[in-house]
């Protein structure tokens, strides 16, 4: 599940021996230009470049919640050369998609989460609640009032509100948007009163007063919103979900490539200058290598399968 957002740099300069690759490389986005993978691939790809000795060419290839970028670098050499930024659709597209090319566990190999993304509960401020208790307490007395967006069925929004209101014990509607925007929109206008989003759409929002923020759904209080609570504080310890963005390569890569790949991103993702842009994404640096990384996934994919069984959320539903 979402972790903590530390910054820790395990790999040291001098792990950037002669090993493989030590030509240029395609660093896959599996999203589409302008959004925040796509945004953090250009920001780490010129000093990775740097790093590994050849140029990391940033190419997208996007489609189906980020399946066919996955399956793309799955199906590739395992030297290296093509290398995945994906997010946290790799630890729920395989308990919602049938049929794919490629199994995640299987034919992709962790290299280094990057950075971790915390989710924020907003309101309509005309609904009158101003903390996550009086949220769920309107919501009990007026169970038809359980509406929520979000980005789509199974986006980490989705999956957020439905581990909270499941834990609530309030039974919700859900209602997928095409994008945050649509969602954001759909919440202004009144289709929904609630929704967890971004802290990107959140946070301008929050400032100028159009809608009220009642929690956080990571571990600890985000920095640009400290007055927030997290959800964990308001009556549910231990409820962590957010969203993630971490770099993966085919399964079969040898490990001193894969490690010398994770320690070029840790340097690049931790450069102090793209702090406030990663600031202005809501983007914490979390680079701990390819263990870690592969802890962290597991650890994921066991909480939403269940999850996602439990709820009997489907792609066609």
């Amino acid at each position: 599940m979402f972790r903590r957002s530390l910054l820790a740099l395990p790999f040291a300069a001098p792990a950037l021996a002669q090993t493989a690759p030590d030509r240029p490389s395609r660093l896959v986005i599996a999203f589409p230009p302008g959004g925040s993978t796509d945004i953090l691939a250009r920001l780490i790809a010129p000093r990775m470049s740097e790093l590994l000795g050849a140029t990391v060419t940033p190419e997208n290839r996007t489609g189906a919640s980020g399946a066919v970028g996955a399956g793309h670098v799955a199906q590739s050499a395992p030297d290296g050369a093509t290398i995945l930024i994906d997010s946290g659709g790799q630890s729920v597209n395989p308990f919602l998609m049938r049929g794919l090319a490629f199994d995640y566990e299987r034919d992709l190999a962790p290299v280094t989460l990057l950075a971790t993304l915390p989710l924020i509960l907003v309101v309509r401020n005309e609904f009158g609640v101003a903390t996550l208790p009086e949220l769920l307490a309107k919501l009990r007395e007026d169970p038809a009032q359980a509406r929520y967006g979000s980005v789509g069925i199974g986006a980490r929004v989705h999956l957020a509100m439905a581990q909270l209101l499941r834990q609530a014990g309030i039974r919700g509607e859900h209602i997928p948007y095409r994008g945050g925007a649509d969602q954001i929109a759909g919440l202004l206008r009144g289709d929904t009163p609630m929704g967890f989003t971004s802290p990107a759409l959140a946070t301008p929002l929050i400032r100028d007063g159009r809608v009220k923020a009642v929690a956080v759904s990571s571990p600890e209080r985000f920095p640009a919103l400290p007055g927030v609570p997290t959800v964990a504080e308001q009556g549910f310890p231990g409820f962590a979900i957010g969203d993630w963005l971490g770099l993966l390569v085919s399964a079969a890569t040898p490990r001193p490539v894969v490690a010398r790949i994770a320690a070029a991103a840790a340097d690049a993702v931790g450069q102090p200058a793209l702090r406030p842009r990663l600031d202005a994404l809501g983007l914490l640096p979390a680079a701990e290598g390819p263990d870690a990384f592969a802890r962290f996934l597991a650890a994921e994919r066991a909480t939403f399968s269940a999850l996602i069984r439990e709820e009997g959320i489907r792609l066609d539903s």
